[in-house]
């Protein structure tokens, strides 16, 4: 590996920079956008008991809100509990726009590595080829110089490929699983504007 990198000359350096970034941002999304801690299938159940059971109070309003981000979006809804629908909806869209930012936390970050990393690559082909084309001279040409071009130009066009395709993929898939998430949100806050209804 030590070996690729060192034919591959100094272009190659952003993109190894590159591809740490992304590596960290795929596994700390990975963590973070679970669904079982971004929106618990179990907390809607548990939020109906205690409005069954009466007011809702401000300590229980607080470990709601620290207990996932749907929480976040419940906490918000209970707190305003005794004012009207229209400022319930309100106060949900409000956190839900808080909540929709830590969702989309570092994605673009990822898209931005996929769009610049075959660039990267380009900028190294090129030099790789102002190395190749320097090789040439009078008296006939340096092969040392013009195998050190190809190499610099082939392993940063590839690298750039390899970074960027992944980072892609992983950036659709996570924009897609977002969406998904803020979706089931949006229903099971719903769900619990028709159980404060009912209960007042």
């Amino acid at each position: 590996m030590w070996e690729i990198i060192l034919a591959a000359g100094w272009p190659i350096w952003p993109l190894i920079f590159a591809s740490i970034i992304a590596l960290a941002i795929i596994g700390e999304r990975f963590w973070s956008l679970r669904a079982e801690i971004v929106a618990p299938s179990d907390l809607l159940p548990e939020v109906q008991k205690l409005l069954n059971q009466g007011t809702v109070k401000k300590d229980v309003i607080a470990q709601i809100k620290e207990h996932s981000l749907l929480g976040e979006i419940f906490a918000s809804a209970l707190s305003n509990s005794n004012t009207s629908a229209a400022h319930i909806q309100e106060a949900i869209e409000e956190s839900g726009r808080s909540v929709n930012y830590k969702l989309e936390k570092y994605l673009s970050t990822l898209g931005t590595i996929a769009a610049v990393a075959p660039l990267l690559g380009l900028l190294g082909t090129v030099i790789g080829m102002v190395d190749l084309f320097s090789s040439f001279t009078n008296s006939g040409h340096d092969v040392a110089v013009f195998a050190r071009g190809i190499s610099v130009a082939l392993y940063n066009t590839a690298t750039g490929i390899i970074v960027a395709v992944p980072a892609m993929i992983f950036y659709r898939y996570f924009r897609s699983k977002v969406d998904d998430l803020i979706f089931d949100m949006e229903q099971q806050a719903i769900k619990l504007i028709e159980l404060m209804g009912v209960r007042k």
